[in-house]
């Protein structure tokens, strides 16, 4: 079988110089949560050998749950902490972020996450194997507002197959946005998903209320919640 392969970014990337305080945090705890890859042809690419390894990773072959594109870490942190039983690991690209992220880690003393500066969908073929993933989150990914750019989102009929490789059997794919041009884009893929029972829901009770939502939410915007079950 062909592997998938992302033909353009789906995210927007932000560059910017870390403050000392996240600098700091990075060098004494990073390596303890970020996992170092190799490269292939850019700065958030993973090298086609690489070899994910769960086990030598977390230390242990727990459900591995998910998230693509976890900001500041509010959502997958939250829920590591409530959940020390899963393992998680988080996609992302913002480097201040990632920082930030660790830093939530470090004060909520998680050990059972991990992330990964990468973009998810160059990454999945190379990095999960059939059936690796219990559950997944894309909670508003880039919405690339401009219809010339549509085609960079993230949510397409080609990766939600991917998706659905990497799903267990019964493995929801949890998805919001606040963009409702976005929103109507998932509803079609996943309806039409021949891998997928797909729902649009009320608003998931796991997920956290982010500094990001809530801003969506003074600015007058609705956000739409869907979940796709892995057949």
């Amino acid at each position: 079988m062909n592997r998938y392969q992302a033909r353009t970014k789906s995210f927007t990337r932000r560059a910017r110089a870390l403050p000392e305080n996240l600098q700091r945090t990075l060098a004494h705890h990073g390596s303890d949560f970020v996992i170092e890859v190799p490269r292939s042809d850019g700065h958030t690419t993973i090298n086609e050998e690489y070899v994910f390894d769960q086990r030598s990773i977390f230390g242990r072959m727990n459900e591995l749950v998910v998230e693509i594109g976890s900001g500041v870490g509010e959502q997958i942190v939250e829920a590591s902490r409530q959940q020390p039983e899963r393992d998680f690991l988080a996609f992302e690209v913002w480097q201040p972020g990632i920082a930030k992220a660790v830093s939530r880690a470090v004060e909520a003393g998680v050990s059972n996450l991990r992330i990964m500066e990468a973009d998810a969908q160059q990454a999945f073929p190379i990095v999960f194997s059939d059936g690796a993933i219990a559950e997944l989150w894309t909670f508003f990914p880039d919405p690339w507002r401009k219809a010339r750019h549509h085609k960079r989102r993230l949510v397409s009929p080609d990766f939600a197959e991917e998706v659905a490789r990497t799903l267990v059997s019964g493995g929801p794919w949890r998805l919001a946005t606040d963009w409702e041009d976005y929103a109507l884009q998932m509803r079609e893929v996943l309806a039409n998903s021949p891998s997928f029972d797909f729902e649009e829901t009320s608003r998931w009770e796991g997920r956290v209320l982010t500094r990001f939502e809530r801003r969506g939410i003074e600015a007058g915007r609705e956000t739409w919640d869907f979940t796709a079950w892995r057949k």
